[in-house]
């Protein structure tokens, strides 16, 4: 169970539930017992009543007293002569033997009946009143559950009152989790309640204090990235120009001359990787998101990297749709298209082609960029997004050099745009196909 409110609820109504039961279990037995003795008292006073109405020691076998049909009485005398009788009661005696004083139960017309006998002694007489068993227990249950039922009936009254007493009691935990869902990435600052119960104190010097190491740990990390787009875009552009000076100056064999220029390309290449990926933070872009047609933002990017396209003879179409609006930030928005469109461009052979398509499907905008290249095995396309992994190694099956971030920067923006990425195998092209689903908006 999930939810601390619904689990103390039912703790506490089950405890109640198994005590009240229990209790009322006790006092159903003890309220049937005390019935008992109640109907049997009644048989009694009814003999004692008879006893000081009817002195008449002849009999009258005519003489039929009106009684409740679940209640009869008989009065005998002292050689087993019946002088009177209800209505219902049977005209014999209903015990065998001797008369005998008290309480007893016997089987008459189909009914289970207690019967007691009163010796008359001044009178010499036996008086027998009896009771069908069936009916007062049919009343005792009835008084019984006249009693019980309102506490049955409180238990769901109870379970309300417990329900909000919780909820009350629980607030702070709202309010915390309120103050923590409503914290930006860049807000972190100590949690603080107007009333702290005692027993969440702890909790939040925790939480206050992990702000804090996080807050130090970000503070780092954003000199870091600053420092490092100082400290190494500088020195690889000094490299670069001392390497064409080098070339120029010495006889350096082809193949070294080409070793070192394409480990700095890829040097400078992971810097800016690296940094485009700490660039994109989601507070920092929810802020400068705005409706944006995805399709113009294809075609700058498209002409901005035509150069490196056309440097492989490669043919890149785009199928647009002017009402693809979506709510994105630019700058992110470039960066994925950026990845995508390169990446495309890296692993697409010469004279290869690659195809952007920007299309609506209902209340989404289905963004696919597809090439002829090798494409990915699906077994490899769980882990492609991962930071730093390449299919093949470092070099990757086609010989093209990289680091294994840009999938994982489009991982990103997709993400912090609320999409949905999927990879497969381009039906039209051979290569790689990937979809981006964006949700439509209103221009």
């Amino acid at each position: 169970m999930n939810s601390i409110r619904s689990y103390l609820l039912l703790s506490l109504l089950a405890t109640i539930t198994a005590v009240t039961f229990l209790s009322l279990l006790q006092g159903y037995r003890s309220s049937l017992a005390k019935a008992e003795q109640l109907f049997d008292g009644r048989l009694e006073n009814l003999a004692q009543i008879i006893v000081q109405a009817n002195h008449d020691t002849q009999p009258r076998m005519e003489q039929k007293i009106p009684l409740n049909p679940s209640v009869f009485f008989q009065i005998w005398s002292d050689k087993k002569e019946l002088i009177a009788q209800s209505s219902t009661a049977p005209s014999y005696w209903l015990h065998k033997g001797v008369f005998k004083a008290g309480y007893s139960n016997v089987n008459f017309n189909d009914f289970r009946w207690r019967i007691y006998i009163l010796n008359d002694k001044r009178f010499k007489r036996w008086i027998v009143t009896a009771e069908r068993i069936d009916v007062r227990y049919a009343l005792a249950d009835n008084i019984v559950m006249a009693a019980i039922l309102p506490t049955v009936l409180a238990i769901p009254v109870a379970g309300l009152i417990i329900w909000l007493v919780l909820g009350l009691g629980l607030k702070p935990l709202v309010e915390l989790r309120q103050q923590l869902s409503q914290k930006k990435l860049n807000d972190l600052s100590p949690i603080k309640l107007d009333r702290t119960p005692e027993e969440l104190q702890p909790l939040i010097k925790t939480s206050n204090e992990l702000l804090q190491r996080l807050e130090t740990a970000f503070l780092r990390e954003q000199q870091f990235s600053a420092d490092a787009a100082h400290e190494l875009r500088t020195p690889i552009s000094a490299l670069k120009v001392q390497l064409h000076n080098l070339m120029l100056t010495s006889n350096l064999q082809h193949d070294q001359v080409k070793a070192i220029k394409e480990g700095l390309e890829r040097m400078g290449y992971v810097v800016e990787q690296i940094l485009t990926l700490y660039r994109h933070s989601p507070d920092q872009a929810k802020e400068k998101m705005k409706p944006l047609n995805l399709t113009s933002i294809v075609q700058k990017v498209i002409a901005t990297e035509y150069c490196q396209i056309d440097a492989k003879q490669q043919q890149v179409s785009l199928i647009g749709c002017d009402k693809a609006t979506v709510r994105g930030s630019q700058f992110a928005l470039e960066s994925l298209l950026q990845n995508l469109i390169l990446n495309a461009s890296k692993y697409t052979p010469d004279n290869g082609q690659i195809r952007v398509v920007v299309d609506i499907k209902g209340p989404d905008v289905l963004l696919c960029v597809e090439d002829s290249g090798p494409g990915i095995e699906e077994q490899y396309i769980d882990r492609v997004f991962e930071r730093f992994y390449r299919v093949g190694g470092d070099q990757h099956d086609s010989g093209v050099v990289g680091c294994g971030l840009g999938l994982a920067i489009v991982q990103h923006v997709v993400t912090m745009h609320h999409a949905h990425i999927r990879l497969a195998r381009s039906e039209l092209l051979g290569g790689l196909a990937v979809h981006v689903i964006f949700k439509l908006v209103e221009a």
